[in-house]
């Protein structure tokens, strides 16, 4: 998995788990991820660096304001992904949802503008 996909997933995680509970864990983060809690700690560091994430020692997750613009772009474009495939592919939530997490970190801008438009136009709802 390339730095940047790797990232990406992480910010994504912590969104939804920040989201869902305030802020998050290095072990809510590696459970989700099915991951090692070194590898969430080494992630979060590079995050911390990147200025996307507050991290306290032993302690919670948030993210930065910069963090969220990315984290909820990235939550945003899997959803929309997501919902392409379920609706005009006909393909499980699951399937979609699985094939969307791969897809979403190689898509062009371009591509994903495509599927909204294809999703608008088809009057598809999107849940965030």
């Amino acid at each position: 998995m390339a730095q940047t996909e790797s990232m990406e997933m992480y910010l994504e995680t912590v969104y939804i788990i920040e989201r869902d509970h305030g802020h998050a864990h290095v072990v809510d983060i590696a459970k989700k991820l099915d991951v090692s809690k070194p590898s969430v700690t080494k992630a979060m560091k590079l995050l911390k660096e990147k200025g996307l994430i507050n991290k306290e020692a032993y302690g919670s997750i948030t993210l930065t304001d910069e963090g969220r613009t990315r984290s909820e772009n990235i939550y945003k474009q899997h959803r929309i992904i997501t919902h392409y495939l379920e609706h005009s592919l006909g393909l499980s939530f699951e399937e979609a949802a699985q094939n969307a997490c791969r897809m979403e970190h190689v898509l062009s801008k371009t591509m994903v503008d495509a599927i909204e438009d294809y999703i608008q136009k088809n009057e598809i709802k999107v849940t965030l």
